[in-house]
């Protein structure tokens, strides 16, 4: 039995820490590893960004995670006996559902290129691990994939609601090609590294079930896990997310991580810390007819609470195949600096603006810095995976 992961995703730690954020267990001062550490965090999830810089070397921030970051941020984790899952993105910048921008050193490749592309380019990034000592236990191959990757060349979509994809067919075909590239790539340079397959709004069976079958009827069946997103603001209610990793577990046979999960803990503004205008910053993560759809409040106990029962909840998954979760940034604390994205990034994804941090309010350290109760439900759960230990 795999040990139950309690995990962090800390991709802006280096740009965090170099705009002057600081972390306190107990009004003592201390590295962000060591803090995590010390409350049970056992790996953590690091973000890579093909090439997250303009045309004139200007970074495209939120961590600006090249490979360099990444690199320094592995050989932290090992340095604290920490795993590490690394999420390849496929992307200059954020991948998601809404976005999947090739690499702009890729744009103008065809399929057959952009497979070649995706197995070279996963072979030279672990290879730079390997010559680092910092290879990864487990490789995302790519990030958020519900819509594909890679657009439009790897571009999916569900055709019971396809408006706006109008003589158009979803490229499964392609999306198998690029996937089963990256995975390929990771094999060749250590068989042994695991592979995750991450899509979002893990509330959707549906979702979930026509991807992996589309998917594994194309011959994709390398894979050992298969990760999911979980934010109570978008992705419905916690028994719609029981409900699909009962589902899925029992259908594919695989083991299931919450890759990224989140929680506010209050509805306080953070404006003061970032020192920006309203034009510039982006806001919090929540709007308030958001929040009241979901089912703790959004205060310390409330975050606290909700952590608990999404634990409880991973690990009554069936046939114990609930392995654990990532919180996604819980370092992310409001400092001048530091947002999700710089002006420079802008134009790549196509997106207005403005660039604030929007996810200060679901950290799991409040503004300044300071430990958050949902830290110690982490540190204190005793993982039981449906009766195995």
């Amino acid at each position: 039995m795999n040990k139950f992961i309690k995990g962090m995703d800390i991709s802006t730690l280096i740009e965090l820490e170099r705009c002057g954020a600081k972390y306190y267990d107990c009004g003592k001062e201390g590295d962000l590893f060591d803090i995590l550490k010390a409350y049970g965090t056992n790996s953590v999830r690091i973000r890579l960004w093909n090439d997250p810089y303009d045309g004139q070397g200007m970074p495209y921030g939120a961590g600006t995670n090249d490979l360099e970051t990444m690199v320094m941020l592995a050989k932290r984790a090992k340095e604290h006996g920490m795993g590490i899952l690394l999420d390849l993105h496929y992307s200059d910048f954020w991948a998601d559902p809404g976005k999947q921008f090739k690499p702009k050193a890729w744009k103008d490749m065809g399929v057959d290129e952009l497979e070649e592309a995706v197995y070279n380019y996963t072979v030279d990034v672990l290879n730079v691990c390997k010559d680092n000592d910092c290879l990864p236990d487990m490789v995302q191959a790519g990030n958020e994939l519900s819509n594909g990757m890679l657009w439009p060349d790897g571009q999916i979509f569900d055709e019971s609601n396809a408006a706006g994809y109008e003589g158009r067919v979803p490229e499964y075909d392609n999306l198998a090609r690029f996937v089963s590239a990256g995975i390929r790539g990771v094999k060749t340079v250590n068989p042994g590294i695991e592979i995750m397959i991450h899509l979002d709004n893990g509330g959707n069976n549906a979702l979930y079930r026509r991807w992996f079958d589309n998917y594994i009827k194309r011959g994709g069946e390398d894979f050992d896990v298969i990760g999911l997103s979980y934010y109570p603001f978008w992705h419905g209610s916690l028994s719609s997310l029981s409900n699909n990793m009962h589902d899925i577990a029992k259908r594919y046979g695989k083991e299931l991580i919450i890759a990224e999960v989140s929680m506010g803990f209050t509805m306080e503004d953070y404006k003061d810390y970032e020192k920006l205008t309203d034009e510039e910053r982006k806001g919090m993560a929540t709007r308030q007819e958001l929040v009241d759809k979901i089912e703790y409040p959004m205060t310390k106990k409330g975050q606290a609470d909700f952590i608990k029962d999404v634990l409880d909840r991973i690990c009554a998954v069936s046939g114990g195949l609930g392995r654990g979760f990532y919180y996604w940034e819980p370092g992310w604390i409001p400092v001048s600096g530091s947002g999700w994205a710089t002006k420079e990034s802008l134009g790549y994804i196509e997106d207005p603006g403005p660039c604030g941090n929007e996810w200060a309010n679901q950290a799991l350290f409040d503004y300044n810095g300071n430990v958050l109760p949902a830290l110690k439900v982490i540190r204190d759960y005793k993982a039981v995976r449906n009766g195995k230990s």
